[in-house]
C-alpha cells in the first residue's frame, strides 16, 4: 500500500472519530449548567477574571482546545457564535464540518479502493450537514442536532465495520479511530478536571461533571451494570478510564488500538523495524494505565497524571505519522 493510501485511511478514521467525539463533547458541556464567573451575563470577555473559572460557553470552547483561535476572531462568549464556531465554521480546522469535509475528501481520493457504501454514507453525511446553519441549530434543539450527529457517525461505523475486508486498509482506519478515541478520552477527562476549578474529581462540583461524561459517552447503563450500589466519583473516574469492556474507555481504546497494530502486514524489513518500536511505545503506554489505581486519579488535582498520558498518545501519533507516512503533522 502507497504511504499516501495508509495515511489517507488513518485520517478517515481520525476525523470521523473526531467528529463523534466532538459532538459528544459539546452537547454534554452544552447542557451543564454551572454559574458563570468568568465571563459577565453579557457574554463579554472578562480578562481579569481568575483562571480557571469557567462560562459554559468558554468551557466548550476550552474543551476543544481552541479558545485563542476562537478569541481572535470573536469579541465575545455566547451561544449562536460558539456553537458557529464548534460546529459549523469552515474557517476553524477543527470544527465538526471541517472534520467531516476532511474525511469526506481523504475518501474520495480512495474511492476505487474501499466500499461505495463508505462513501454514500460520509457523502451524505457531509451533504446534510453542509446545509445546515446556526439558526437550525437553536430553532430544532443542539441536544437533537448533535444526537444525528452521532446517528450519521454510527452509520458509517456501521457500513465500514460490515462492508471492509479485514485487511490493512481496515487496520489504518481502525488505528485512526482507536487513537482518536484515546486522546478524545482523555481531553474529556481534563475538561471535568478543569471545570472543577482545580478543585480535583473528588469534589461535590466534579460529581455532576462526571455523570455527565457518563451521558457523553452512553455509557450509564453499561456503568450501572458494573456499579449497581451506586454512583460515586471513584466509580465513574474506574469505568471511563479502567473498563476494559466498554468500547470507549480509554484502556478499551488503547488495547483495540495495539491489536489493529499489530494486525498490520509489512513485507519491508526496515519497515518491520519501525513498526516493532511503536508497538513497544503503544506497551509503554498501555502499562501506565496499567499501574493506576482509580484512586491515583480521583486525588490528581493538577492533572499531572491525565496530561502525561495525553501526551504519550500524542507522541505515539507522531511516531505512527514518521513510520508510515510522509512525515507530517500528525495530531491535527
Amino acid at each position: 500500500m502507497l504511504n499516501r493510501n495508509a495515511e489517507a485511511l488513518f485520517w478517515i478514521g481520525r476525523y470521523m472519530e473526531r467528529a463523534e467525539n466532538h459532538a459528544r463533547l459539546i452537547d454534554v458541556h452544552y447542557h451543564l449548567q454551572v454559574d458563570d464567573e468568568m465571563v459577565s451575563i453579557e457574554g463579554k470577555l472578562n480578562a481579569e477574571a481568575s483562571e480557571p473559572s469557567y462560562s459554559k460557553w468558554v468551557r466548550i470552547v476550552d474543551a476543544l482546545g481552541s479558545r485563542e483561535a476562537y478569541e481572535q476572531q470573536y469579541g465575545s462568549y455566547n451561544e449562536r457564535d460558539v456553537l458557529f464556531y464548534t460546529t459549523l465554521d469552515r474557517d476553524n480546522a477543527n470544527s465538526l464540518v471541517s472534520c467531516v469535509s476532511h474525511a469526506r475528501g481523504n475518501l474520495r481520493t480512495l474511492r476505487e479502493k474501499v466500499p461505495s457504501e463508505m462513501w454514500d454514507a460520509t457523502n451524505g453525511f457531509y451533504l446534510w450537514l453542509r446545509e445546515k446553519q446556526p439558526d437550525d441549530l437553536l430553532n430544532e434543539s443542539p441536544h437533537l442536532f448533535f444526537g444525528r450527529i452521532k446517528e450519521w457517525t454510527a452509520l458509517f461505523q456501521g457500513v465500514s465495520q460490515s462492508v471492509m475486508p479485514r485487511e490493512n486498509e481496515w487496520h489504518f482506519i481502525e488505528c485512526g479511530r482507536y487513537l482518536e478515541r484515546s486522546e478524545n478520552t482523555l481531553r474529556i477527562i481534563k475538561a471535568v478536571g478543569n471545570a472543577a476549578s482545580g478543585e480535583g474529581f473528588n469534589s461535590a462540583s466534579a460529581y455532576s461533571y462526571l455523570q455527565a461524561v457518563l451521558r457523553s459517552v452512553s455509557g450509564y447503563q453499561a456503568f450501572r451494570r458494573y456499579y449497581a450500589d451506586g454512583i460515586s466519583v471513584e466509580a465513574i473516574v474506574e469505568f471511563v478510564v479502567l473498563n476494559d469492556a466498554f468500547p470507549r474507555s480509554l484502556h478499551f481504546a488503547l488495547h483495540t488500538l495495539d491489536d489493529h497494530m499489530r494486525d498490520i502486514e509489512l513485507q519491508d524489513k526496515q519497515l518491520r523495524t519501525a513498526h516493532e518500536r511503536v508497538l513497544r511505545q503503544v506497551g509503554k503506554v498501555k502499562a501506565d494505565l496499567a499501574c493506576l489505581e482509580r484512586e491515583d486519579m480521583v486525588i490528581d488535582r493538577s492533572g499531572t497524571i491525565v496530561a502525561h498520558l495525553l501526551d504519550a498518545c500524542q507522541q505515539l501519533g507522531m511516531s505512527f505519522a514518521k513510520t508510515f507516512f510522509r512525515m507530517g503533522e500528525a495530531s491535527a
